[in-house]
């Protein structure tokens, strides 16, 4: 009796005003219902307002333990023989209890049926709601366990309610509550802010899901049997949504054309065989294409053209990477009308789903033999003991994708082009070895006899000193400071444009075997946070009304809707720019302080090594403050770029990779920018020193000038940021990660016994405890700052190219690994270029060109050594080049309180050294600059605009007589274009023919059969004529017909 009238009100319930969710008492499976209108006409608006206020607070939920669930067919509620029973729709397993549940499919990559394969996973966290009985509702007994159906109103009111009795002023959801058309048996639950806000998302999922089905996809969804807890939504796309997506996107898919490669003749084939036998060990084992001098044609795909294409089997015409790429567009475009959320990216921020992540082909190890092309790449690509062979690109950009496989294209070509440049590098540091006994200025330096003696280096408590004591700095300086690094700067030049003329070569060969030669951008969607704050701009919008959506479409975030994110990015970038000075100053601050404080020092070794001492620690420090000042800036670079709100992803991606490339740029170079420009510059000269504060001088140079600085400056920020940054934050900092989250995992979930799950994990349950792919922009950025490090201030330490090769040969494997086994699987992306960051890397190019310049005309003594040499040497040699540098102070001109105190030196001074080119006391104009410092400083300008204006014209013309494009890959793409148009053409022809063949057969149908009707007429007139043998000769000449 019961489910009769329940039955009855179910079917007399209104189709817009309510929502049914049929929770079974292991699954909490939700359906959306519609039913008509009970008395739409008396319902007031009051009655809806008050019912949705009761909504969210409140369930309706009947006290029996029927099991309902929507059919598939007519969507027609049933009741469930067996409550366990699994609900089907539409290919939508919700799930079963039943011991084929278990049965899991052998390598987790497929349906429960073994059969279809899992293209995508949606990850979410469920948590089942707490009951609670409203106060005052009748309630019998304390229920156990969860209800298993649950109504759910939102705000209809129905014919026939009872009078509301009322003792006490209730609420609006309380009288909304009473004003409701009882059911019999429903009790009464309230939920908390926690359970409404999950009944939402509930919803939302549902809803989705839903959609997703209506788009063709077939989905399978795990029980949820715990309390709260993961559950997966796995999504198959079937053929007919894979080649209609296919055709939508324009994938390009091999066709049954195969045509014959041009390979090169000459000189260059053979030398081609040759370097292919050499390098034959070095190669990885993974297949390879069995006749590598064909090539298929390919062409965008199309159902009205099926035939073309070589379609053995339709279950494997489409790879795994394509199948997820169109699984993951479908999801972009999907939307549910809860808060307008525009597909997965608004639901994942939304937290409605937890995750969305294609799966990774079976595991990267285990002792069973099966095969995958993730097991080859780990084997053959992602192990740090096959770090010398060649990283098998084409394996990679088909399990990855093109973006990625461009990543490490260009990684590997950059780490090939530095073996050339490190071993220049040791070049020129083995001729800076060889020649330092026989530097005459570093001898004269060391050379105890010529007695310089030099003016304090602090005020009071320094005394004088002799230049001998800085011989060992002199001789290191000799290592980088020597003609030799004037080559190296042109090579280094030419050899970033070299590089960047070859990648632009070998990116252009790619794409012809990728077939991404005239790949088109295609149309992003934008993202969640843009979506956001569109629909809060609809939504303040006083004149909004409801419009179409086509209307709706057009309105977009203008100028004046992203100002106060522009005004908040300026700001805050030059804040940030502030703050890495502030950072240099800083370290500035406590150079001069320490060296000031350890002179004050008694002992005499402590007083003679301050300047190593000073230097190595504030190093260190600098180094510490770059790294904390990186990862905080590349925060402030993300936040900076969210609040710009740009529309699609590859905007926000650019803007954000130029925001942390220059926030990242000045915190790793503004420390050497001050040591190699600034540092020595504005010292002042004896007498008139200039002061920091009250009593503490500008740092200045150490005899040997800045450079030998420089290069301890240089490396240990290089070698730091490789070493600490690159290295043990990328191998650390994922492992915490995922320890942290499965400890997370762990203290939240309630240890419940799971019947449902099966005991081996699957690939899915896998895959999610992996760290999420977030991108190649920190990648690519410590490559770009490396390349920095290697190019812009490599006049002063040769051997960068060195430790970036070190580096890099650790940093392919690190990486690999990194993607292999460490991240899920990212979704493919297909590329043609590594965009942007092309940019940025010939902008660096041109940016060392003047940077080493500079280094080589005012940061070395190149230039006031060839002046002397040729200027003003006597004999032309070196010298004299020493005292030539060194102008001379009356030490009694010092001022007060600035003379040294209990002076231990061995004679009397009148006479101190310091090293400009500046008047002698005895001139007239003492003390200002001299002729040769006006000469000195012509000749480092004169060099810079020579060196500057040689390597770029060197440049330009290694650009212009390297083509971008490969000649054989040009006549390749020509020859593709001709056989594509001939296969078509052929083609055309076949069915033309097809065409005209029936045409043909058609016609001499028609002439038969117009044959045959002249026969019967002639034979039906001989019958009128001769009656009696009209039957015979009918039959006879239908028998010949």
């Amino acid at each position: 009796m019961v489910l009769t009238i329940i039955l009855h009100s179910i079917r007399e319930l209104s189709v817009q005003n309510l929502l049914y969710v049929f929770i079974s008492p292991s699954l909490d499976f939700a359906l959306p219902s519609s039913h008509p209108t009970l008395n739409g006409r008396k319902t007031a608006k009051s009655a809806r307002d008050s019912f949705s206020a009761y909504n969210s607070k409140y369930l309706t939920v009947p006290q029996n333990r029927t099991s309902w669930h929507r059919s598939g067919t007519n969507g027609a509620l049933e009741e469930s023989v067996v409550s366990y029973r699994s609900s089907t729709i539409n290919n939508y397993v919700e799930g079963t209890q039943t011991r084929e549940r278990d049965k899991a499919s052998p390598s987790g990559l497929y349906f429960r049926d073994s059969k279809r394969k899992v293209d995508y996973v949606l990850a979410y966290h469920y948590r089942k709601r707490l009951a609670r009985h409203v106060p005052g509702a009748a309630s019998p007994e304390p229920r156990r366990g969860f209800a298993s159906v649950a109504l759910v109103s939102n705000g209809s009111t129905g014919k026939g309610r009872a009078e509301p009795q009322q003792q006490q002023q209730p609420d609006d959801g309380q009288r909304a509550l009473q004003e409701w058309p009882g059911l019999p048996g429903l009790e009464v639950v309230e939920l908390s802010p926690l359970d409404t806000l999950e009944e939402e998302r509930r919803l939302q999922r549902e809803e989705y899901e839903r959609n997703l089905l209506e788009a063709g996809l077939e989905i399978e969804k795990d029980p949820e049997n715990k309390s709260q807890g993961v559950s997966f939504v796995r999504i198959h796309a079937p053929w007919q949504v894979l080649s209609r997506e296919a055709e939508l996107l324009k994938i390009k898919m091999p066709t049954k054309k195969m045509y014959e490669i041009t390979e090169e003749k000459g000189i260059l084939k053979t030398l081609n065989e040759i370097w292919c036998k050499l390098t034959e060990p070095l190669q990885p084992q993974v297949p390879q294409q069995e006749n590598t001098k064909m090539k298929t044609l390919s062409y965008p795909f199309s159902r009205e053209k099926i035939y073309l294409y070589n379609i053995k089997d339709k279950d494997t015409f489409f790879d795994n990477a394509t199948r997820s790429r169109i699984v993951r567009e479908i999801l972009k475009r999907t939307f549910t009308k809860a808060r307008n959320s525009m597909g997965i990216g608004t639901l994942i921020a939304n937290n409605v789903y937890d995750a969305a992540y294609p799966l990774h082909d079976g595991e990267y190890e285990g002792q069973n033999d099966d095969m995958n092309e993730r097991k080859l790449l780990y084997q053959e690509w992602a192990r740090y003991r096959v770090f010398y062979k060649f990283q098998p690109i084409d394996l990679i950009r088909k399990y990855f994708g093109e973006k990625i496989g461009l990543y490490f294209a260009w990684l590997g070509l950059y780490t090939e082009f530095l073996i050339p440049s490190s071993v220049v590098g040791i070049i020129v540091f083995l001729y800076g070895c060889l020649t330092i006994e026989s530097d005459i200025p570093s001898k004269e330096m060391c050379d105890q006899r010529n007695a310089f003696t030099m003016c304090p280096l602090c005020d009071k408590f320094c005394d004088y000193w002799n230049l001998s004591s800085a011989c060992a700095t002199a001789r290191a300086s000799h290592l980088f400071d020597n003609p030799a690094t004037v080559f190296f700067s042109i090579f280094m030049a030419l050899w970033a444009t070299m590089f960047l003329e070859q990648w632009k070569r070998l990116q252009m060969r790619l794409s012809y075997f990728w077939d991404l030669t005239g790949l088109e951008e295609e149309e992003e969607h934008p993202r969640p946070e843009y979506e956001t704050k569109l629909l809060q701009k609809k939504l303040k919008n006083k004149n909004i009304t409801t419009e179409s959506s086509n209307e709706n479409e057009k309105e977009k975030l203008t100028w004046s809707d992203r100002m106060p994110g522009y005004a908040a990015n300026f700001g805050l970038i030059l804040f940030m720019i502030m703050l890495a000075f502030s950072a240099v100053f800083g370290v500035i601050v406590y150079r001069i302080t320490t060296a000031a404080a350890l002179s004050f020092s008694t002992n005499e070794t402590t007083r003679s090594n301050v300047r190593v001492t000073v230097t190595a620690t504030a190093v260190i420090i600098n180094l510490v403050v770059v790294l904390i000042l990186d990862e905080i800036y590349g925060a402030v670079a993300k936040w900076l770029t969210e609040i710009e709100i740009p529309k699609s992803e590859k905007t926000f991606e650019e803007r954000l990779i130029l925001k942390a490339f220059l926030l990242k740029f000045v915190n790793s170079y503004a420390s050497i920018f001050y040591v190699a420009f600034f540092k020595g510059r504005f010292v002042g000269r004896p007498g008139r020193y200039v002061y920091v504060f009250e009593g503490y001088r500008m740092e200045e140079c150490a005899p040997g000038g800045c450079l030998m600085e420089l290069c301890i400056q240089l490396s240990i920020i290089m070698l730091g940021k490789q070493l600490i940054q690159n290295n043990l934050f990328e191998i650390g900092i994922p492992k915490l990660k995922k320890l942290f989250r499965k400890l997370k995992d762990e203290r939240t979930e309630v240890k419940e016994m799971d019947t449902n799950q099966s005991k081996d994990p699957q690939q899915w349950d896998l895959d999610y405890i992996l760290e999420p792919f977030t991108g190649l922009t920190p990648e690519y950025m410590e490559m770009i700052i490396q390349f920095g490090f290697v190019t812009l201030f490599v006049a002063s330490f040769p051997l960068a190219p060195v430790f970036a090769l070190l580096n890099n040969i650790i940093e392919v494997r690190l990486d690999a690994k990194k993607f292999v086994t460490e991240l899920r699987r990212p979704d493919t992306v297909r590329e043609k270029d590594i965009g942007i960051w092309y940019n940025i890397l010939s902008g660096i190019g041109k940016l060392s060109v003047i940077i080493n310049a500079f280094v080589i005309a005012v940061t070395s003594d190149f230039i006031p050594r060839l002046m002397y040499q040729y200027a003003y040497s006597q004999n032309g040699t070196m010298h004299g080049f020493i005292n030539h540098t060194l102008s001379y102070f009356n030490v009694s001109q010092l001022k007060a309180g600035t003379q040294p105190e209990n002076s231990l030196f061995a004679q009397e001074v009148s006479f101190c050294r310091f090293k400009d080119y500046r008047e002698p006391p005895w001139s007239p104009h003492q003390y200002e600059f001299s002729k040769q410092y006006w000469a000195v400083l012509s000749a480092r300008l004169a060099f810079v605009i020579l060196f500057q204006n040689l390597v770029m014209f060197l440049s330009v013309l290694v650009d212009w007589m390297i083509p971008d494009i490969p000649k054989d890959i040009s006549e390749q793409i020509k020859k593709e274009k001709t056989v594509l148009v001939d296969f078509f053409l052929k083609e055309e022809h076949e069915k033309l023919k097809l065409i005209e063949s029936f045409i043909a057969h058609d016609k001499q149908k028609r002439r038969s059969g117009t044959k045959s009707r002249r026969t019967r007429a002639a034979s039906f007139s001989q019958c009128h004529r001769s009656p009696k043998g009209s039957f015979t000769s009918f039959s006879s000449q239908h028998t010949v017909v």
